[in-house]
C-alpha cells in the first residue's frame, strides 16, 4: 500500500472530533497511545525517538528543527535525533480507523450496546468454528474494554470470552495480534472469575510463551500489560508463581523491563511482577545474577522517582537480602547500602520498613563488616533511632533494636550522647 493511501486511511482531525461526538449517551474515546504527545491529534506517521517515545513525524520534526535537543515528553537530552518509523503503531491506527471511523456502518460514532452485541455474536461463532481473531476484531475488543468499567465487566461475564482469548494466545504468532490479546487480558483480569479461568486454561510452561514473546518483541505498552498479567497470576496462585519463576527467559525479560530509563510505569510494572514471582531462593539467586541489585542501587541513588517505584525497589532488595548471594551483591555494590540508608524516613513508611529489613539482614544477621561501616558512615545509627521512635510495627522496632546493638560496637560515643541527652530525635 502506498504512503499516500496509508495517509488517507489515518483519521483526520475532523474524523477524530467526530469520533468524540455523543451517540446514544456514549462516546468513542481515541486510544491515548494513538495521539501525538505534542499535537494531541491522532498520528498520521508515528516515529520513535531514541528515548522510546513516539510522536507524529511532522510534530517532532518541527520540534527538532526549532533547535531543541531534548525529548518533549521526558525532557531527556537526546543522544541521537534520528527517528524510527513505528510501523506496528501505524498499522494499529490504520486498523482502528478502518473499524470505527471509515466504516459506513459506524458513521464516525460508536454505540456501546451494538458493539457488545457484535462481539457476543463473534465470540459465539468463534466457539463453534475456532479461528484466529483478526487485528480489527481485537482492536475492537480493546477499544470497547477501555471505554468503561462496565464494558470490562460485561466482557468478563461473556460466556466463552476468556477461553477464546486463551486459545488465540496459544496459536497466534503475529506480534501485533499477541500484543492486543495480552492487552485485552490485562484490562479484564481484575474482574471476578477471570484469573481462575485463565489459570485453568493455561497451566503449563507453553502457556507462558506468548507473554515472553511480547516482553521480547512487543511495544512498551504491551510489555507493561504482559508484566501486569504475570504479576496478577503469580500473586493469585502458587502453582502459577512456580511455573513463571522456573522460566529463566521470562524472568530475564521482566528484569529488562525494570531497566527501562524512559518510562516509570514500565519500571514499576517490572518490579511488581518480579516481587510477585520471585519468592523462591532459586528465583532470587537468578535475579541477583541478572543484576537486580545493581539496577536497584542505580535507581535509589539516582534522580527522584515516584514513591511506588522506590517502595518496590526497596522491597525487591529486602527479598534478595534473605539469600547469601543477594547480601553479598548488596554489600559489594558501592551505591546500594548508602542509598538505602539515605532513603530511610524520606519516602514512605513502607519504603522505610523494607529498607530496615535490608540493613538488618546485612548488618545484624550476616554481621557484614563492609555493610556496617557503610551504614555508619551515612548516619545509619541516627536513622535507625528515628525509625524506632516512629509509628513502625513491632517487628520493625525489634529489628531496629538489634541494629542499635550492632552499631553500638562501632559508635559507643554516638550512642552515649543519644542516651544522656534525650530520648527523642527530631526528624530532619
Amino acid at each position: 500500500m502506498s504512503d499516500s493511501l496509508n495517509t488517507q486511511l489515518i483519521p483526520t482531525q475532523k474524523h477524530t472530533q467526530m469520533a468524540r461526538e455523543k451517540s446514544n449517551g456514549l462516546y468513542l474515546s481515541v486510544p491515548s497511545f494513538f495521539k501525538c504527545p505534542i499535537s494531541m491529534d491522532v498520528m498520521k506517521s508515528p516515529v520513535s525517538l531514541c528515548t522510546g517515545v513516539t510522536y507524529d513525524r511532522a510534530s517532532i520534526q518541527k520540534w527538532l528543527d526549532s533547535g531543541h535537543n531534548t525529548c518533549p515528553a521526558t525532557m531527556q537530552v537526546l543522544q541521537s535525533t534520528d527517528v524510527v518509523p513505528n510501523l506496528t503503531l501505524r498499522r494499529l491506527i490504520r486498523v482502528w480507523s478502518d473499524s470505527y471511523l471509515l466504516s459506513p456502518a459506524s458513521n464516525a460514532s460508536f454505540n456501546n450496546h451494538l458493539a457488545f452485541d457484535s462481539l457476543k455474536k463473534l465470540i459465539n461463532n468463534e466457539q463453534t468454528q475456532p479461528q484466529l481473531l483478526s487485528l480489527g476484531t481485537l482492536s475492537s475488543i480493546v477499544t470497547f474494554a477501555k471505554l468503561s468499567i462496565e464494558n470490562r465487566e460485561s466482557l468478563a461475564k461473556l460466556d466463552g470470552f476468556v477461553p477464546t482469548l486463551a486459545r488465540n494466545l496459544r496459536i497466534s504468532n503475529e506480534i501485533e495480534v499477541v500484543e492486543l490479546l495480552v492487552t485485552a487480558l490485562d484490562l479484564i483480569l481484575p474482574e471476578k472469575g477471570v484469573k481462575e479461568q485463565l489459570i485453568n486454561l493455561n497451566s503449563d510452561d507453553a502457556s507462558l510463551s506468548p507473554f515472553t514473546f511480547v516482553l521480547q518483541k512487543g511495544g512498551l505498552d504491551a510489555r507493561i500489560s504482559a508484566a501486569r498479567v504475570m504479576k496478577s497470576l503469580a500473586a493469585f496462585d502458587n502453582e502459577s508463581r512456580r511455573v513463571i519463576a522456573d522460566q529463566i527467559t521470562l524472568l530475564k525479560e521482566l528484569y529488562r523491563l525494570t531497566s527501562s530509563e524512559t518510562d516509570l510505569k514500565a519500571v514499576e510494572a517490572g518490579f511488581a511482577a518480579l516481587i510477585a514471582v520471585s519468592t523462591s531462593r532459586q528465583s532470587k539467586k537468578e535475579l541477583v545474577r541478572l543484576g537486580i541489585v545493581r539496577t536497584a542501587g542505580k535507581i535509589l541513588s539516582g534522580p527522584e522517582n515516584t514513591i511506588p517505584v522506590i517502595e518496590k525497589v526497596m522491597k525487591i532488595l529486602e527479598m534478595v537480602s534473605t539469600c547469601t548471594e543477594g547480601r553479598t551483591a548488596i554489600s559489594e555494590d558501592e551505591n546500594c547500602v548508602t542509598a538505602v540508608v539515605h532513603r530511610l524516613m524520606k519516602v514512605s513508611p513502607a519504603a522505610t520498613d523494607h529498607g530496615i529489613g535490608v540493613i538488618w539482614s546485612l548488618c545484624y544477621m550476616s554481621r557484614d563488616r563492609m555493610a556496617q561501616e557503610s551504614a555508619m558512615r551515612n548516619n545509619g545509627l541516627t536513622k535507625v533511632l528515628l525509625v524506632m521512635q516512629s509509628n513502625c510495627s513491632g517487628t520493625v522496632r525489634q529489628m531496629c533494636g538489634d541494629l542499635v546493638k550492632v552499631f553500638r560496637v562501632n559508635s559507643k560515643s554516638c550512642l552515649a550522647s543519644y542516651e544522656t541527652r534525650t530520648t527523642h530525635i527530631t526528624p530532619y
